[in-house]
Parts: structure tokens; sequence; C-alpha cells
């Protein structure tokens, strides 16, 4: 009897041994292939986020007078209400013009390695000049928004106390560099998976547990790695079997836009992951609803497999654990209009 008992407690704890070496071993992978999200904003080069430049940032980018209709900002499109897009297949614009893509959120964009899907942008900096200029979104002018924002006069002071020493701070360069601070400090640390990657084993349960695991034994994380579990390379979508054309529009042809090189056809910057649950649609063309399918899309075409249905759900429990916490803006009171303010023009001639 004594005997039987030290078989089956030998046996248990031989069994408790192979499952912590097990649960060792995937936290150990996962540690050598992700990072977890800082709990404070990354330094910038070149941009120092100081409490007057964040909040000056932090207005402009409510600041709906730098469309020319006065209707669009910054978060029309990049909502922080509702995680950081705005929840459409591809944005509206000035005269309701739709956008040629879907809206990447702005939630932990500053780890991305450029912006836009076809990284056209080195930084949020240069991001935040884009839209302000195209005719299909905010359709107005760098003139036309410095004299905006100097027939203010709460922004000239502001934007003389965020940029000191400036002979001439209400600029459309230190428009965009105040609106990249406000967006630096947009990231939302403390998700499950950060708690996982920090040694905290418990964090995730073991079906996200097991989503981690084929996430990496499948290959995802060729593309999807590092802090925002994506936003750093470019890659062909379709690599292996390339979607039809309601997911994969052939007129859009992604970064040779930029490049204007044949390789480049069809490439697209990999999606960060990071709240992923939060910014349905999914790919550039926000065609798809359905995480699931997102998930079943990207086994077939990236991958070459068709993953089984309980593989997709690992997988979907997993990335689901990558919500973190969403800092809690509150809507700015913004400087009334004076007499020297440009007038709205209309959205429809």
């Amino acid at each position: 009897m004594i005997k039987r008992t030290l078989v089956k407690a030998l046996a248990l704890s031989l069994g408790v041994m192979a499952g912590t070496v097990a649960a060792d071993d995937l936290m150990d992978r996962a540690q050598g292939t992700f990072e977890p999200i800082p709990k404070y904003p990354p330094v910038i080069d070149g941009n120092e986020l100081t409490q007057a430049k964040v909040e000056l940032g932090k207005m402009l980018f409510f600041e709906p007078r730098l469309s020319s209709s006065h209707l669009i900002s910054c978060n029309t499109c990049h909502n922080v209400g509702m995680g950081g897009d705005d929840y459409l297949p591809v944005s509206i614009g000035h005269g309701w013009q739709k956008g040629p893509r879907n809206s990447p959120t702005v939630f932990n964009a500053v780890f991305n390695a450029a912006q836009f899907w076809d990284g056209r942008a080195a930084d949020l900096a240069e991001q935040a000049k884009g839209p302000v200029q195209a005719g299909v979104e905010m359709s107005s002018t760098p003139e036309r928004v410095v004299a905006t924002l100097k027939s203010m006069p709460d922004y000239v002071e502001r934007f003389e106390d965020a940029f000191p020493g400036q002979g001439d701070p209400v600029s459309f360069n230190n428009m965009a560099v105040a609106i990249e601070a406000f967006e630096a400090t947009l990231i939302t640390p403390d998700s499950d998976f950060d708690k996982y990657l920090r040694g905290n084993a418990d964090a995730l349960n073991e079906r996200e547990k097991e989503g981690l695991a084929l996430f990496m034994d499948r290959g995802c994380t060729a593309c999807h790695s590092g802090v925002n579990l994506g936003g750093q390379e470019y890659y062909p979508f379709g690599l292996v079997t390339r979607p039809g054309g309601e997911i994969l529009p052939e007129g859009d042809k992604g970064r040779f836009a930029v490049t204007a090189t044949a390789s480049d056809e069809y490439v697209f910057r990999a999606s960060p992951l990071r709240n992923i649950e939060l910014t349905a649609p999914y790919f550039h063309s926000g065609a798809v609803w359905s995480l699931e399918e997102a998930v079943a899309v990207m086994g077939t075409a990236q991958l070459g497999t068709e993953l089984k249905d309980n593989e997709v759900d690992s997988i979907v429990a997993f990335l689901k654990s990558l919500t973190g916490t969403v800092p809690e803006i509150r809507y700015p009171i913004l400087p009334p209009s004076t007499g020297s303010t440009p007038r709205p023009t209309d959205m429809i001639q």
C-alpha cells in the first residue's frame, strides 16, 4: 500500500514537473519573441514629450477646424473611444468621399517602424501632415491651417509654451510635432499577455496558451512579433495563396505606390495586433468583420495551411489577450473662433 502510494506520488510529481517545464518553455519562447508594452510612453528622437506639447497635441488631435469643412479631426478616423479607429471598412472624408484603405488604430502606433499601410510616413509627425492635406480626407492646406491657428490667441499662447524660444512657433510642422507628442501617449499596457511576458504564468488561461503556442508554431511570428506584434516589416498579402478581389482589391498595389518597385506589388506593412479585437473590420481593405475569419484567411494566404476550427478559436483567444488598458481621454475644450478664423467650406458643392 505504501509502495503504491509512493509510486503514485512520484508519477504525480513527474507530471507536475513536466507540465512546469512545458509551461516554462512556452514562456521562454514568448519572451524571446515578443516584448510587453512599457507602462510609460517611449522617448521620441527630436521630440521631447513635455506637458505643454502633449496638451497642445491633444487639442489639435480633436480640432475639426484643421479641416476645411470644420467637421473632420484626427479623432474622426482614429476614434480614441472606439479602439483608435473608426469601425468602418474605409474612412469617410471631405465631401463624404470614401478613402482608399481601412484606418489603422492610433493606439500603440508609436511603436510601428513607419506609418500607413504602405509605410510612406516615417513617423507619427509626418503621418499627421498627410490627412490634413489629402483632398479625400480633411482637404486643407498648410497655409490655411496656420492662418486658422494664428487667428485664436489661446492657440498662439499654447504654441509659444510648447515650443519655447522659437520666433514663430505656430507652424504646420509644429502642429504635426505636437500631435505626434500626444499620440505617443496613446499606449495600452497591462494586457493579460503583457503580464504573462513579465512572468505571471497564470495571466493566460489554457486556451490562450494553446493559441499562443499555435501562433508561434504555425509561423505567425514571422510577421507578427516584437512589442506591437507587427508594424515593423512589409510582406506580400497572399504570400502563398492570393485572396480574392473582395479582400485584396487589384487596384491597390500597396507599397508599390511608394517604391515603384515591381517586387513591392501587393506588399503591405504587417498589421500590428495589439487590441485587435477592438479594431474590426480587418485588413487594408476592411473587407473582413470577423476576427475568426481574418485568422483563417491569414492561415491560407500567408501560411499555406487551412487552420482547423479549434485552432482558429485558440488563436483568437490568444489575440484577445492582447487587449490592454485603453487610456481614458477627456475631450478638450477648444478655443473659440474669431473674426479672422477662415470660414468653413461646404462639404458638398
